[in-house]
């Protein structure tokens, strides 16, 4: 379905987890991020990719690796693909694309594309590396915490900000790769706000907002979970279950957040 739909921006969402893929038009291009999940769904994403371009190159960003988030990339295989030097340098490649072909078997779903790992043509390696096209400026942070791949992009001066699998408004924090990545990854986004003007937030999954004070509030929320999660001051369960509708098919996750929390900062003391 569509989510959001404004000006040069339209967000695609997935009828699983709320997950997100926006095209962006551009003057010189397009740029697009994480095309998913179902087959279906990638077509419609690819129809109206197909519809706009024109003579325009497509750049895909991905926010990180989870085979989620690349499984359409089979079905752009002319676009230029912007990831993280992390992503690049994945030594799982094989294991998530075996996950998504996992997922296919498992609900019987065939795709007129042959999902494969993202051949990276622009490596992102540092915080606040630039790619101009046109008269955009693409700026990118790396995001780890979630994954160790993770990117941040900002597209200017649209003030679009892309936050893969952070600062949503249907999930926690969800902390597979680091706590104390993910607490420097808020800091991050943190400045990110103060130093762009940011006009509209896409988080990976969850709502497109244009909301100043839902972006703040979103932001916020992260910070004091991930304190939380040390702290255990509030029955955190209870104020999650109260803000995620879908808290309950996510509470393991929660409990696996504790346990990883706890033992990285042990490791330090």
């Amino acid at each position: 379905m569509i989510q959001y739909d404004k000006e040069n921006m339209r967000v695609f969402q997935s009828s699983l987890y709320k997950t997100t893929s926006a095209v962006i038009e551009l003057d010189e291009a397009i740029v697009m991020t994480d095309p998913n999940w179902l087959p279906h769904e990638v077509d419609e994403i690819k129809a109206y990719v197909n519809q706009i371009r024109k003579d325009r190159a497509l750049y895909i960003i991905y926010t990180h690796s989870d085979f989620d988030h690349i499984i359409g990339s089979g079905a752009f295989p002319d676009a230029k693909v912007i990831a993280s030097q992390a992503f690049n340098e994945n030594k799982q490649k094989d294991e998530a694309i075996n996950k998504v072909h996992s997922f296919d078997q498992r609900y019987y779903l065939q795709r007129n594309y042959k999902p494969e790992y993202p051949l990276v043509d622009y490596v992102v390696s540092k915080d606040g590396q630039k790619l101009i096209l046109g008269k955009s400026t693409l700026t990118f942070y790396l995001a780890p915490g979630h994954t160790n791949d993770g990117l941040f992009t900002i597209i200017e001066p649209a003030g679009i900000f892309l936050s893969g699998d952070y600062l949503s408004d249907v999930e926690f924090p969800f902390i597979f790769d680091s706590y104390l990545e993910y607490l420097k990854t808020m800091n991050k986004a943190k400045d990110i706000f103060s130093l762009h003007s940011i006009s509209v937030h896409v988080p990976g999954h969850g709502h497109t907002t244009e909301d100043k004070t839902e972006m703040e509030d979103r932001l916020k929320f992260a910070q004091a979970y991930l304190d939380q999660l040390i702290d255990m001051k509030e029955n955190m369960e209870e104020i999650l279950k109260g803000r995620y509708i879908f808290f309950d098919g996510m509470k393991d996750i929660h409990v696996e957040n504790q346990k990883l929390a706890f033992n990285e900062i042990k490791q330090i003391h």
